[in-house]
Parts: structure tokens; C-alpha cells; sequence
């Protein structure tokens, strides 16, 4: 046991890279909201870029250390304090044994990622640590830290004094999230095909690791239709499907919900699309009432991006190794 929570911060998890192959169970893949972070914090740190880490949510948490490690923080930026002191962001610093580790007020972003020489080393659950709190898996007993906790760190010694350069920090959140269509697209009009794409909408205060809701655009027009059998009458429900992630739902018409981390694996909304996977991450830094448009591609620049994201991936290993 070597790291004591103080203050737990808002919303503070235990996530690592996920769980893949139980999402036919009902069971999501879950991790990291920001993969790209926890990735670049674990490489600075000297662990392997899957190692279970701390997600905290607008408010860091208050950590006092039992024993020398190594620490990064990446994602948002929040001011990161060693015994009062500031210490840089992007960056693995050393930490000794009875010195408290703790943040400032939220500047930019919305979640860091707080990665420590060995790793968090709670229990796995199916093969990952990350806290699925609906589920009540992994993490501490299945929820966010508390005070009083005292978590686990694996074996490393640690890559003190490395820094991330700059051009390789992903700046704050875009404003446009790139949409490829869905199976269910032509359920609305034309009309209110061009309005999703054209109006503005910006985040709503309902965003967590099961989906972010955008509010403020025009409400979808419906193409007429006889309900299916098992369909209901709300001319946003369908017979039941599966809900790949990233996937858009339109519950009523009005409020698109773009479904992240931790989202149930099917149900009875029709989705217009997705977001494609090279944007999933800045959803994750995404703060309420931010403005947003959705802007629809094509596959091709849709695997265009993510070959593009995993070349800037590639940089930040090849940075790091």
C-alpha cells in the first residue's frame, strides 16, 4: 500500500486501457476517456502504456505518497502542486515518501490523468482495472476513490525529469466533432439532415463516461412511418439494436447523446450515426456549454484520421522510448 487519499477530488477512477471482449455480455469496454493521455503519462513515468492510472474529473484529488515514485500528469490543464509547490504539466517528476500531491482550480479541459512509477495496483476484474461503476467493477471495489483509501502501487523505479515536447501535447478539445452516418440516417427528413450539421450545439451539463448530451441545435423531423411491432409509438425508437461505440442517439428528436467509455451496449433509440474514433478522445475534454458542430465524412477520411491519430501515438512512443 502506498498512496493515502486525502481528498478525492470530484470524480476521481482507477481506468486503464479497458476491458475489450465481453461488450456481447452488456459489458463495455470502458478505460480511459482519453486514451491519448493516459498513454502519454505512463510512457513518461516509465510504465507500460496500459498501466492503471488515476482519472480525475474537474477537481484533482489530495494524495499523500508512502513511499518514492514517479508522477505525470497529462490531459487537462490543471495545476499540479507538490507540497504546495507547482510542478509542470507533460512532464515525470519525482516524488518522495510523505509529500502530498495535489491541483489547482481547472484551466483548460475537463479530465487529467494522473500516472505513477509501477502503476495503480488494484484487483483486476475481466482483465482490466478500470472502475465500471455501474457494473461495480474493478478500481476499488467497483466506484471512485474516497478518503481514507489507500491504493496499491506496482513495482518501478521510474523515469524521473522527461517531458512530453510540446508539439506532441494535443492542444484543448476541437469544436467540431467529425460524424460518419448510420444505418438509421434516413429516418429523418432531408431538411433536418442539413440542420444537424449546419446548427451549433454545445455540451450539456449531463455529460459523464456513459455519454455526452448536446443540446441547443433545431429538433429532428421524423420521416412518417407505421411503427414496427416492439417499436413503440415515439418515431425515435426502433426495435431493439446494438450500440456500437461513439454511436449518436437522438432519444425524442431533440437532444443527440454521443455514447462513450462506459455506455450500454444496446437499447431501443435510433442512432444517426457515430463520431468517428480519432475524435472519441476530445470528447473527453469537452466542459458544459462548450460549442460544438458536427461535421459529417466519409469512411475513407474516417480511417484517414485514425491512421493519422495512431502516427501521432507512434511519435509519442518513439519521444519516450
Amino acid at each position: 500500500m502506498a498512496l493515502e487519499v486525502l481528498k478525492p477530488g470530484l470524480l476521481t477512477t482507477v481506468q486503464d486501457l479497458g476491458r475489450p471482449g465481453y461488450f456481447h455480455l452488456g459489458i463495455p469496454e470502458g478505460g480511459a476517456m482519453d486514451r491519448e493521455a493516459l498513454i502519454a503519462g505512463n510512457l513518461l513515468v516509465g510504465n507500460e502504456e496500459g498501466a492503471a492510472a488515476l482519472e480525475a474529473v474537474f477537481v484533482g484529488p489530495e494524495l499523500a505518497f508512502r513511499r518514492d515514485a514517479t508522477v505525470a500528469v497529462t490531459g487537462g490543464d490543471m495545476p499540479v502542486m507538490l507540497d504546495g509547490e507547482e510542478r509542470p504539466g507533460w512532464a515525470s517528476f519525482p516524488v518522495k515518501a510523505g509529500q502530498v500531491l495535489s491541483f489547482g482550480y481547472l484551466r483548460g479541459g475537463a479530465r487529467v490523468y494522473i500516472c505513477v512509477s509501477g502503476g495503480i495496483a488494484t484487483e483486476p476484474a475481466l482483465g482490466s482495472r478500470s472502475t465500471y461503476a455501474i457494473g461495480a467493477l474493478g478500481g476499488v471495489g467497483g466506484r471512485a476513490i474516497a478518503a481514507g483509501d489507500v491504493l496499491p502501487l506496482g513495482e518501478g523505479a521510474g523515469k524521473p525529469g522527461r517531458s512530453l515536447p510540446e508539439n506532441l501535447r494535443r492542444a484543448g478539445p476541437k469544436d467540431r466533432l467529425r460524424v460518419v452516418t448510420g444505418l438509421y440516417w434516413h429516418r429523418i427528413t432531408p431538411e433536418s439532415q442539413k440542420a444537424f450539421f449546419a446548427d451549433q450545439w454545445k455540451v450539456a451539463p449531463e455529460a459523464d463516461r456513459m455519454g455526452y448530451r448536446f443540446r441547443g441545435g433545431r429538433p429532428l423531423d421524423f420521416v412518417p412511418r407505421t411503427p414496427p411491432f416492439g417499436a413503440g409509438s415515439d418515431p425515435s425508437n426502433i426495435v431493439d439494436g446494438c450500440y456500437p461505440y461513439g454511436s449518436i442517439q437522438v432519444p425524442g428528436g431533440t437532444e443527440p447523446i454521443v455514447l462513450h467509455r462506459d455506455a450500454v451496449s444496446g437499447g431501443g433509440y435510433f442512432m444517426i450515426g457515430a463520431v468517428i474514433s480519432a475524435d472519441m478522445d476530445l470528447i473527453a475534454q469537452m466542459q458544459p456549454h462548450m460549442p460544438v458542430h458536427f461535421e459529417e465524412v466519409g469512411m475513407e477520411a474516417a480511417l484517414a484520421a485514425r491512421a493519422e491519430r495512431a502516427k501521432g501515438v507512434a511519435a509519442i512512443r518513439a519521444a519516450l522510448a
